[in-house]
């Protein structure tokens, strides 16, 4: 990802760029959909269109796209689509073929913002490379939270995709949190008389 430094920030840019390297941070995205582009920077131009000199130019059509996975290809496009339809938090999670014949599983994770009459105008986001944590599960696409249902059962449903997500590399304590975050909720939905 690059950032630029300027007025003598180097040291909170150094620091800024370890922390998005810690967290897998790739790439970042900006979609305007009054105009029908994405402007990418090179970390997400090379991971999504497989070409760095795309960054920081709009682009449209099949080229914004060309390096995801042709099984997720029309999943992802129909899910983002219906994501930025509903507003708010844009989540999601798919395979990019790199150059070198490799696969990488991308989190790509972002924000609509809408117009005073409800219309979409922009998404930004940021990708992140999940290859290394990905356990094998489903892909998701989040917008909004549900908001019907208890909200125990809600916690619940967000704990077990947690535990999911946690691989044998994990650290113990990180799993034991994940199971005794699972326990209460469990004993919590028991004494409300959930199931």
């Amino acid at each position: 990802m690059r950032i630029k430094v300027l007025d003598g920030y180097a040291k909170d840019v150094e620091r800024l760029r370890a922390a998005l390297e810690a967290s897998c941070v790739v790439g970042a995205w900006e979609w305007d959909h009054g105009r029908g582009v994405v402007v990418y920077d090179e970390g997400a131009a090379i991971l999504l269109t497989g070409d760095a000199e795309l960054a920081d130019h709009p682009i449209s059509g099949p080229i914004a796209l060309a390096a995801v996975h042709p099984q997720d290809l029309t999943w992802l496009m129909d899910h983002m689509l219906r994501a930025v339809q509903s507003g708010g938090l844009v989540l999601a999670e798919y395979r990019v073929c790199r150059a070198d014949g490799t696969i990488r599983w991308l989190l790509s994770r972002g924000r609509t913002h809408r117009d005073a009459d409800g219309t979409p105008r922009r998404s930004h986001g940021i990708l992140m490379d999940i290859t290394e944590i990905r356990d094998g599960g489903d892909r998701y696409v989040l917008a909004e939270p549900p908001t019907a249902g208890d909200p125990l059962e809600r916690a619940a449903d967000l704990a077990i995709a947690i535990k999911r997500t946690l691989t044998d590399g994990m650290p113990g304590e990180v799993r034991v949190a994940a199971d005794l975050l699972l326990l209460e909720l469990g004993r919590a939905l028991a004494r409300n008389g959930i199931r």
